[in-house]
């Protein structure tokens, strides 16, 4: 099955369908209400179905790619779930100490689209490391609707300390040169952000993907560059857009945000029709300018 665009759908059920993603719908209401946008033939399910994960479309570097070198690796974090697990990538050759990137999944836990994207991130030259939040309760289940669920269960401020416990294990990994940077998607880009107030002058880049923006009170904090990519049709995340960019304006941070016209929240996600192949393409190249200018 090709993956539909987003345009495919009406805005309303896109809108739906991100209520249901973040678990401010249930399934049944998601549904019910969806059952408006159904055609003859297509049944509400049918229509949740294309619009969730599919996590073949996902894969642009494989696990066994040969260019790299992916392992799972575990570390303590006491302050947190206790013992959490990830995904550990980096390039197959490296003559020299190179940096570290830590890569941070969504509302659901370590899903093949984000042990991808630290694939991705080791092809482009870097030492990645993506956490799974869901460690504590036996890691990413195999899919979605069951891990967002246990990641509800989960204390936020325990999944910060393992966040904050894997970026300290990347940035001390035997191959890092010491410099560290941060991206994220959704929940993983608040923490992206988080992350840049906590770690101050330990972390040198960050790029939160549409994620909640950093405690404003703390912002004079960051020390890291960063590049703040927003869809444009995400008005959840987006009502705190402004407050956050005059706040890091009044606080010199070296910022800039994008928005990219036309995008759905998730557009980075290629595994979904709200993937944007432009927008995604030219926001992680900004992502890895980044990195390849403030690591190196």
């Amino acid at each position: 099955m090709e993956r539909p665009p987003a345009s495919a759908f009406a805005q309303e059920l896109l809108d739906l369908y991100d209520d249901y993603a973040h678990g401010r719908l249930a399934r049944r209401e998601f549904l019910q209400r969806a059952a408006k946008f159904c055609t003859a033939g297509m049944a509400a399910e049918a229509l949740l179905t294309q619009l969730s994960p599919n996590y073949a479309w996902a894969e642009q570097v494989s696990a066994d790619d040969p260019r790299i070198v992916a392992e799972y690796a575990e570390y303590p974090s006491p302050q947190g779930g206790g013992k959490i697990r990830g995904l550990l990538a980096r390039p197959a050759v490296a003559t020299e100490k190179i940096p570290g990137v830590l890569v941070v999944h969504e509302n659901r836990g370590l899903n093949p689209y984000v042990q991808d994207v630290a694939r991705r991130v080791a092809v482009d030259g870097f030492i990645a490391f993506a956490p799974d939040a869901l460690a504590p309760l036996g890691g990413y289940p195999g899919n979605d609707d069951d891990g967002k669920a246990m990641q509800r269960q989960l204390d936020r401020a325990k999944i910060h300390a393992d966040m904050l416990n894997g970026a300290k294990l990347v940035k001390s990994h035997e191959r890092c040169n010491g410099k560290l940077g941060v991206t994220g998607f959704c929940f993983g880009g608040g923490v992206s952000n988080y992350l840049a107030v906590e770690m101050g002058d330990e972390l040198q880049a960050a790029a939160p993907f549409y994620g909640a923006p950093a405690d404003l009170k703390r912002v004079g904090e960051i020390r890291a560059k960063m590049a703040i990519h927003y869809a444009e049709n995400d008005p959840r995340v987006n009502e705190h857009k402004d407050a956050y960019e005059a706040a890091l304006k009044a606080a010199g941070v070296d910022h800039t945000m994008y928005v990219y016209p036309g995008t759905q929240h998730g557009f980075h996600n290629n595994s979904t029709p709200r993937y944007d192949h432009a927008a995604a393409t030219l926001a992680w190249q900004r992502t890895i300018d980044l990195f390849k200018a403030t690591l190196a």
